[in-house]
């Protein structure tokens, strides 16, 4: 499909026609993304657009959030006059928490001076402070949501939901247990220092003739995932070829430019591993806009906005939006990719930008009619 922003592959559906409902793709950028997707949500979910959601695909740090969105999904009202009630403790609270402690540096320290995986220390982290013991099995029925990682082994997505598990080359496993907090370190594993995440599995376990030309050990034995913004880091595709409607809330990061790039090798590899990524971001952007402004009966047509961490609300035309100046927005989008504690001032501002530019995106681009808000979720705090 010509200025597509995602692959059609064998076994999408041949017409490559959207059906009616509403996705929404979450971005990695560690900590920084987990927090300021929350703003993102604490908007929807005011604006009553969060329920109706049919599909929310994840990345890396957007997958920790939308991992405790799944998980508390049965016990949210959707009430906006109970946001303060359930979504606040429900599902801000326990990303806030996380948000005060630093996992990466520890499980990498450890990961170096123990036995085991750096990503293995991750998971842990995050069962303790996130999902427990919780599985894929635990996520709701509806909407559905899908946790993306990319297979280092076969060059596809991996993709974790509560139906199947799967990679499109390798085929599908039906109903898996994998551990939430396994299915997140997978989707976060950001190299070089947090990946892969390596899943023992059974080759039994797939489901006969469901992968196009690699069911087959070792790739069925032995899986080797890395994280999901590797191959689509704004969790477009799932999104994209399935929906009319798509969403994206994009919390990356932007390659700076270096006058004398360094040459040793860990730097340079390191260096080239984030052009490489910006790359790839950028153009899924460029054509996921040119597919919102494409005519409505071209193929690739689709509803819906894009905001982003770097975004200048100012491009949206509101009068009445939120007060965020570039300069104190663009200070927030250089916090740092690492799960790395955020203290309490730097948290609030991020979840006051993230609400407030999807609000000006939603006002501007997929309901002119919703009411401005009353202000930021954190009034004291501003951008």
């Amino acid at each position: 499909m010509p200025n597509a922003p995602v692959e059609q592959i064998s076994v999408d559906e041949p017409d490559g026609k959207p059906e009616q409902g509403t996705g929404l793709c979450l971005s990695g950028g560690g900590y920084r993304a987990m927090v300021f997707h929350l703003g993102v949500l604490w908007r929807l979910y005011e604006a009553r657009l969060l329920g109706g959601v049919n599909r929310i695909s994840s990345v890396s740090g957007g997958s920790i959030t939308s991992g405790i969105l799944a998980l508390k999904w049965k016990k949210l009202s959707f009430d906006p006059a109970r946001l303060q009630a359930d979504f606040v403790p429900e599902v801000v609270a326990p990303i806030r928490a996380l948000a005060r402690e630093t996992i990466d540096a520890e499980a990498i320290i450890l990961g170096i001076a123990l036995p085991g995986r750096v990503s293995d220390r991750v998971a842990a982290a995050y069962a303790e402070h996130l999902f427990g013991k919780a599985t894929l099995q635990d996520l709701p029925d509806e909407p559905r949501f899908v946790i993306n990682a990319t297979n280092v082994q076969s060059g596809a997505i991996w993709r974790f939901m509560k139906p199947y598990m799967r990679d499109y080359r390798v085929g599908e496993v039906k109903t898996p247990t994998i551990p939430l907090a396994q299915a997140v370190a997978a989707s976060s594993a950001f190299p070089p220092v947090l990946s892969p995440v390596e899943m023992r599995l059974d080759p039994n376990a797939f489901t006969p003739n469901t992968g196009a030309d690699l069911q087959r050990p070792p790739f069925t034995t032995k899986v080797i995932l890395s994280d999901g913004g590797v191959y689509d880091n704004l969790g477009l595709e799932t999104v994209w070829k399935r929906y009319q409607t798509v969403l994206v809330s994009d919390a990356g990061g932007k390659l700076q430019a270096e006058e004398e790039p360094k040459s040793d090798w860990a730097r340079h590899a390191y260096r080239v591993l984030d052009l490489v990524d910006n790359q790839v971001r950028s153009l899924r952007k460029r054509q996921l806009i040119d597919s919102f402004q494409a005519r409505e009966s071209d193929i690739t047509y689709r509803k819906g906005a894009y905001w982003g961490i770097r975004t200048d609300i100012a491009n949206y035309k509101l009068p009445d939006a939120l007060p965020c100046p570039l300069a104190r927005t663009l200070d927030l989008a250089e916090t740092p990719t690492r799960l790395k504690r955020l203290d309490d001032e730097r948290q609030e501002r991020l979840i006051n930008w993230g609400y407030a530019v999807c609000d000006a995106a939603l006002r501007a681009h997929v309901d002119p009619r919703l009411a401005k808000p009353a202000g930021f979720p954190y009034p004291g705090r501003g951008v």
